[in-house]
């Protein structure tokens, strides 16, 4: 098993010093918005959460990643607490992980100021509300952040990123499950950039004709095409045939999606009462806007401010609604209105209590996965690190919130792999972006850098 080089002599590091490692390298949440994790590191987090949950169906990586890798996963979450100042550290893992569960447990005593939090195998337990709430009890607030109640809570690869980082490697590959509709369902460490049909061939032949691929899981990943890339939050590529009711479901259209609604709800809330949002106390309610969206009453602005509060899991529409209904489709359109006009998160809404029917109302993935059709793509993806080679990548300048990077380089220049070939915006929220190969750089855009390997 690799161990830690710098790590190992950099235990006392301080916050400032992690903070440039981090950032330099090029660090951004492997999974989700992919916020630039330096941001998350603060002298306010008094407990740090490794979320190894595994939220959507299918996907592997965290867990794989964890069992292959658990020692300098655990070092680097060590090292990452002594630099904020964190009493304690959390691994927030599903029970059902038993391979990543035995492999932590067999080096915890190592690490005294390391726990396991052990998980429900429920959805989703990776949004990071419902994770916190799991493991330490505490409810984040509507509208705010993790850190509003002292945590900080890092994905199992955005972790073994900082490893590398603190070994003077930047961020330039991504683990990626591939699975679905494919004869040989694999996790594989491809440089960034890599066109997705690229990724997808790694898995053997495609078992279906017209294949749609998902970049991400069934619940929220948008559909892809061959010649998207992969990018520092990818997290995998689900390969199903064009009628899968998933997919159905992805292509659909808001204004037939309205109609829908104005024709069907029923007003059952069975959206409301199973959202895991509602449910920890916050104020959102999609019965509530399904009934002010479809009867157009624009009396009481609440439900539609209240899309704010939203996390997009899409319980509602894949499991939830008796009636096919689309709540959080709908709901994410009049979220991106009220963001293009500039209108704020509410900050007046109180956090209510927690439902005493949560205990009752955790929606087991066994039944999602069963719900949505992929029990017959539920394979083994077992994870292979050999090196992959890519003949072009395509790098995006912005792979992650926050201002993109300044490209470096201009057609026609040589780069290796590794190589800083765009800057974090100076005075904004932003990370450098790095060369995934070695090659020549044919094109320099606003959006990316292309680069043909040699």
């Amino acid at each position: 098993m690799e161990r830690m080089g710098r790590t190992e002599e950099s235990k006392k590091m301080g916050l400032e010093e992690l903070i440039a490692v981090v950032k330099n390298a090029g660090v951004a949440g492997a999974g989700g918005a992919g916020f630039p994790s330096y941001g998350k590191l603060s002298d306010r987090a008094e407990t740090i959460i490794l979320n190894c949950a595994e939220c959507e169906p299918l996907l592997r990586l965290h867990r794989q990643l964890l069992e292959a890798h658990t020692y300098e996963i655990l070092s680097t979450l060590q090292v990452m607490a002594e630099a904020v100042g964190a009493s304690q550290v959390i691994i927030g893992v599903k029970e059902a992980y038993t391979a990543a569960v035995d492999a932590v447990r067999a080096v915890l005593n190592s690490f005294p100021m390391i726990s396991l939090g052990l998980l429900p195998e429920i959805y989703p337990a990776g949004d990071e509300v419902v994770l916190i709430h799991e493991t330490t009890g505490k409810v984040v607030p509507p509208g705010s952040i993790p850190i509003e109640v002292g945590v900080a809570v890092f994905n199992v690869e955005t972790v073994y990123n900082i490893y590398q980082a603190l070994q003077e490697r930047p961020v330039t590959r991504k683990y990626i499950t591939v699975t679905g509709a494919v004869e040989r369902p694999c996790t594989r460490i491809v440089p960034l950039g890599m066109e997705v049909g690229q990724v997808v061939k790694l898995a053997g032949r495609v078992t279906v004709e017209n294949p749609v691929y998902i970049l991400g899981g069934p619940m929220t990943g948008p559909i892809a095409g061959a010649h998207d890339v992969i990018t520092k939050t990818s997290n995998g590529i689900l390969v199903l045939p064009e009628n899968h009711p998933v997919v159905w479901k992805k292509r659909g259209n808001s204004q037939i999606n309205l109609k829908r609604a104005m024709a069907s709800c029923c007003q059952c809330q069975m959206c409301t009462d199973l959202c895991p949002r509602y449910l920890l106390g916050h104020p959102i309610e999609p019965h509530a806007f399904m009934r002010a969206a479809s009867s157009g009453t624009t009396q009481d602005l609440a439900p539609f401010l209240n899309t704010m509060f939203c996390v997009s899991c899409g319980l509602c529409e894949m499991y939830s609604c008796m009636q096919g209904l689309s709540p959080r489709s709908l709901i994410q359109e009049y979220k991106a209105g009220l963001r293009r006009e500039g209108i704020p998160v509410p900050k007046d809404r109180p956090l209510a209590s927690v439902k005493q029917e949560l205990a009752y109302r955790k929606v087991p993935l066994k039944r999602l996965q069963s719900r949505l059709g992929l029990n017959v793509y539920d394979h083994p993806a077992p994870l292979d690190e050999t090196e992959v080679t890519a003949g072009k990548v395509r790098i995006k300048l912005s792979q992650h919130i926050g201002a993109p990077a300044e490209a470096l380089v201009a057609a026609g220049d040589a780069v290796e792999a590794g190589q800083l070939i765009g800057r974090a915006k100076e005075g904004a929220l932003s990370l450098p972006v790095h060369a995934s190969i070695c090659g020549i750089v044919q094109d320099v855009n606003g959006q990316a850098v292309t680069i043909a390997g040699r």
